[in-house]
């Protein structure tokens, strides 16, 4: 059966919930991050509504990713198999910044 005009081409809300829990947020952490209320938040991942562009960008900058991220269905296949990338995906900007000055110090 065809999607219907309402039905999501593209699986946003899943795309979002895996993010977040790879992240280890609440949905309410998540809309208190992004701004986003935590009903409509609950609503996207639940696939009943769409979020806008604007929002969807608000909800990446919250998880630490960009919306071409978001996109690549290569950077979800990459979070779940890498087990090391999953640890550097849930770390803080600060700790990321730490890890990377850590990194930097390894390789002079």
């Amino acid at each position: 059966m065809a999607n219907s005009h309402d039905d999501p081409i593209y699986p946003v809300g899943e795309r979002i919930t895996f993010f977040r829990k790879q992240k280890n947020l609440t949905v309410n952490k998540l809309a208190n991050l992004s701004g986003v209320s935590q009903s409509y938040l609950r609503e996207i991942e639940l696939g009943s509504k769409n979020p806008t562009v604007e929002i969807l960008a608000l909800l990446c900058q919250a998880l630490g990713i960009s919306l071409r991220d978001f996109f690549d269905d290569g950077s979800e296949t990459l979070i779940q198999s890498d087990p090391l990338i999953q640890r550097i995906y849930r770390l803080s900007p600060t700790q990321r910044e730490a890890l990377l000055t850590f990194l930097n110090t390894m390789t002079e």
